[in-house]
């Protein structure tokens, strides 16, 4: 079941908070375990008052500091500092702390202001495609006609969908030119995505008492039973007593000179003989109406709230017709008639079927990212580092150390290792988290020796042999894997491959049923991860042998929370195609279909047809497969190498791997040219793969 929803607004004063309110009191009839989660808020310095309604209107179990993250000026300077990503990877964070405590989130967008800039609509696009989590999306009917109304209504969609937002459902509030004719042509448009039209309700927008008298810094004389009253209505009391009455409507607003003494005791006293119902009496002009009149509204002992303004007619009545009434937890009224509105328009079993039954059918490279970090951080496994002479490996480990995600054993002479990483390139330097070790000089080189020996006799290898193998950061990095003084190995930021990966094939050897050590890159797009194999290790894979291949790389997506849907590429798609290298993948997927039915597979199949949905659509229409894929098997590794070379450079995906599979223990090679952020995110994979 799906736990949560984002809810987002393109425009401003779309009525956002009317559809919180709504989806959470839906949501809460069946889920108690409910947290409430506002990434973005305007500022610290005051609370934000819709975070403080849903949290006491609700009684969630939370506090304000646990709702937000930070504020727009915050996020602002972060993103010109070049550390956006920061933004994004925090929340991230702190959304999935809440989603480990409660059984559904809802997740609130930053409102959208009057001055709003591109950074807020792509700020809040990028938070909902970040998370991965279904978007319900609230447009405000602000516009001249029918027609441009849907004309902004299929940008703002267009937009949206283009950045990979999963559009759930789409709310026209306070709907002006909106009918259910505009309804039904736009689900023509978006045939996948429902609509509803919330008419516009003037209560929900007018100010209470309350904002009338912050806007106005206004002072009570009386506060009555209430100034949390929406008032419906402004009454400018500037004329006659007896034409003034006439305009007296309930839940109206009267605003009179403090010196009117008669419409002031007449606007009381009509309230007081339910002539009328007026919400409040603002006085302006700065002066208190004569003591006489004091007097005589204290006998009356006054039910509504009187405040006295600074401002003379026109400034007050302009400052109560531009207050931008909210929601705040005092607002009772305004929750009760939003609510309300929310249960009369929108097909809430539909709505709360829709939600609770979606499922993604991808992962995200942020949300990817936080999962590899938090399985290592619970994982705690201890990683050996051969290339203790390389300044990007100290540099990696200093950094993990730091984060407390692994224990490191750095092969290389201590003291040359430590002077070069604190002294020479400054780094912080956990002794409790990293040992060096020179293998000449371990207490567990004889050991090794011989138990290499004793592995390797068998093909002729003498003792003498063994011991000065050991020497080699490799074996001893290795045989340290194989007896368990070590969960994994990572080097390769300076042996070749062979050499990294030697010790591996002959001692610690393929789990069992496996007999193809493969590898697989792991695709960091900007919108969702694919998996490539194989790219860098069987140069010319048999049927069988691309069919172990395809397997392998789908529980390596398994094991890191991809679902896989396996294609096996080819030059041409099903059965458009012959010749000797086509019918090696078409039978090496038969192969797969056979071991292993529970997955979902296609081959021979094309790359434009295995990754786009519209070309999908064209060549292999009924495929379950096409168009959706993410684990990619390439027939050779001169394809698989250059391809994921080119995706990389042309797109700036960041290539994870390669990440050997089929090993019993893992051990994982680097490229030679790694950067620092590559071996970080290789220790961490080796980390996980000890689980798998």
């Amino acid at each position: 079941m799906n736990k949560s929803v984002y809810i987002m607004a393109p425009n401003a004063n779309s009525g956002k908070s009317l559809v919180s309110l709504g989806v959470l009191q839906m949501v809460m009839r069946n889920t108690a375990n409910v947290g409430y989660f506002k990434p973005i808020v305007e500022k610290k310095s005051k609370k934000d008052k819709f975070v403080e309604t849903v949290l006491s209107h609700f009684n969630l179990n939370m506090q304000y500091e646990d709702a937000h993250v930070y504020t727009r000026k915050e996020a602002v300077a972060l993103k010109n500092e070049g550390s956006i990503g920061e933004v994004y990877d925090t929340i991230i964070k702190r959304y999935k702390e809440l989603e480990a405590k409660f059984d559904f989130v809802l997740v609130d967008s930053a409102s959208i202001g009057e001055d709003s800039n591109p950074f807020d609509e792509s700020l809040n696009a990028s938070i909902a495609q970040s998370l991965n989590i279904p978007t319900l999306v609230v447009l405000n009917d602000a516009y001249a006609s029918e027609e441009e109304l849907i004309e902004q209504v299929q940008v703002e969609l267009h937009n949206l969908l283009e950045k990979d937002v999963r559009v759930l459902s789409v709310f026209i509030n306070k709907a002006k030119n909106a009918t259910a004719e505009t309804k039904t042509r736009l689900e023509a448009i978006f045939k996948d995505i429902p609509f509803t039209i919330i008419e516009e309700r003037e209560e929900l927008s007018r100010p209470t008492i309350r904002e009338v008298a912050e806007a106005l810094d206004a002072e009570f004389i009386y506060k009555g039973d209430s100034i949390d009253v929406i008032t419906k209505r402004t009454i400018i009391g500037a004329m006659r007593l007896s034409n003034y009455l006439d305009r007296l409507t309930e839940g109206g607003l009267a605003v009179i000179s403090a010196d009117r003494s008669d419409l002031i005791l007449g606007t009381l006293l009509a309230n007081y003989a339910n002539f009328s119902q007026i919400r409040g009496v603002v006085l302006y002009g700065g002066f208190k109406p004569e003591p006489s009149v004091i007097k005589i509204l204290e006998g009356l002992q006054q039910h509504i709230p009187v405040m006295i303004a600074k401002s003379d007619t026109f400034e007050v009545a302009n400052a109560i017709g531009n207050v931008q009434s909210s929601i705040y937890p005092e607002n009772t009224e305004k929750i009760k008639l939003s609510l309300q509105l929310f249960e009369e328009t929108v097909d809430v079993k539909r709505l709360n079927d829709s939600i609770s039954s979606f499922k993604s059918e991808t992962i995200t490279p942020r949300m990817f990212q936080y999962n590899m970090v938090e399985k290592a951080r619970k994982a705690q496994k201890r990683i050996v580092l051969p290339e203790g002479n390389d300044d990007r490996v100290l540099t990696a480990a200093s950094q993990l150390a730091e984060d407390e995600l692994v224990y490191l054993t750095i092969l290389g002479d201590p003291e040359t290792v430590k002077a070069r990483a604190k002294g020479v390139l400054g780094l912080k330097w956990n002794e409790d988290r990293i040992t060096v070790v020179d293998p000449i000089h371990s207490p567990k080189y004889e050991a090794y020796a011989e138990k290499l020996y004793e592995l390797r006799k068998a093909k002729g290898m003498e003792l003498s042999q063994a011991k000065d193998l050991m020497l080699d950061a490799s074996y001893f990095g290795t045989m340290m894997v194989f007896l368990g003084d070590a969960d994994g190995m990572v080097s390769g930021a300076v042996n070749t491959t062979a050499h990294t990966i030697r010790p591996s094939l002959q001692f610690v050897k393929t789990k069992p049923g496996v007999n193809t050590v493969s590898s697989v890159f792991f695709m960091l797009l900007h919108d969702r991860v694919l998996v490539y194999g194989d790219c860098a290790i069987v140069p010319n894979p048999t049927a069988e042998q691309l069919a172990e291949i395809a397997i392998t790389s789908a529980d390596s997506a398994i094991a890191f929370g991809i679902e896989p849907k396996v294609a096996l590429l080819s030059y041409s798609s099903g059965t458009s195609g012959s010749g000797a290298d086509v019918d090696k993948v078409r039978e090496a997927t038969a192969i797969v279909k056979q071991q292993r039915p529970d997955l979902l597979v296609e081959g021979p199949i094309q790359y434009d047809a295995a990754v786009d949905p519209k070309v999908a659509k064209g060549k292999m229409p009924n495929s379950p497969v096409a168009g959706q894929a993410n684990v990619l098997i390439f027939p050779d590794l001169n394809t698989g190498n250059n391809t994921y070379k080119a995706v990389q450079r042309e797109t700036g995906a960041l290539a994870i791997g390669p990440v050997l599979q089929g090993l019993r223990k893992p051990v994982n090679d680097l490229s030679r040219g790694a950067l620092i952020p590559d071996i970080y995110n290789t220790v961490l994979i080796t980390a996980i793969q000890s689980e798998m």
